[in-house]
């Protein structure tokens, strides 16, 4: 967040510990214009952010803007990992570009459990919580750009803004009703049922790839080809 000081500088705003801002040095418009593109870049990225935490709770614009400094950021390469078996998840990830799966293995077999779309975030809640070893994987299907808060710096926000309790208790319980309606879905739903559902998710049929999306419903590949060529058939 930048404030105006004179036409011929601009005043840099840092945050104490406990959030509030305290001025800093100021930064002349030379060197500003050096770095314009990589600043533009991160208003945009924290913006994405910013409207995500606010789906959780209620932050003033100051604390807000603490919050998501405490973010890092960090490009992941397509197939490659931000979590695998035996590793503690330490980071709650935001997605800002691209996508990830959380998938595990059975008997050889990846079995595909939550997909993290751009604006959304990707956790691995079991390992996070009680820091024990993860037994999933978490990969970029595609080239993405994430934001990710390592839980050292979350507890450090619950002493020095209470509110971040409130933000991840609402997101843990949203978190929860989405991994009921999920399981409940494998259980009740047939698999023509719950992939009629996913037609109002374009996301899924736009980005996933075949063999990864008829994991994620329960089928085979084959299975799932079938069912598309039945609900083109019936429609």
């Amino acid at each position: 967040m930048t404030s105006q000081n004179s036409p011929g500088k601009q005043k840099i705003m840092r945050y104490s510990t406990d959030g509030s801002p305290i001025p800093s040095r100021t930064q002349s418009p030379r060197r500003r214009g050096r770095c314009k593109g990589k600043a533009g870049y991160l208003i945009v990225m924290n913006t994405s952010l910013k409207i995500f935490i606010r789906r959780f709770v209620s932050l003033s614009d100051t604390e807000l803007e603490y919050v998501a400094s405490k973010f890092k950021t960090k490009t992941v390469k397509k197939n490659n990992y931000l979590l695998r078996p035996d590793s503690i998840c330490k980071d709650f990830v935001f997605v800002q570009k691209g996508c990830l799966r959380l998938y595990y293995l059975q008997d050889g077999l990846e079995v595909c459990v939550w997909f993290a779309f751009q604006e959304s975030s990707a956790i691995e809640i079991y390992s996070f919580i009680s820091e024990d070893p993860s037994n999933y994987f978490l990969q970029a299907i595609e080239d993405s750009e994430v934001l990710y808060l390592p839980k050292a710096e979350l507890n450090k926000l619950y002493r020095h803004q209470p509110k971040m309790q409130e933000m991840m208790r609402n997101f843990w319980e949203a978190v929860i009703l989405d991994l009921i309606n999920r399981f409940t879905a494998l259980q009740k739903d047939s698999a023509e049922k719950r992939y009629l559902d996913l037609l109002s998710k374009p996301g899924y049929l736009q980005t996933i790839p075949q063999k990864y999306l008829a994991s994620f419903l329960g089928v085979t590949p084959t299975s799932l080809s079938r069912i598309r060529k039945k609900i083109i058939k019936d429609h």
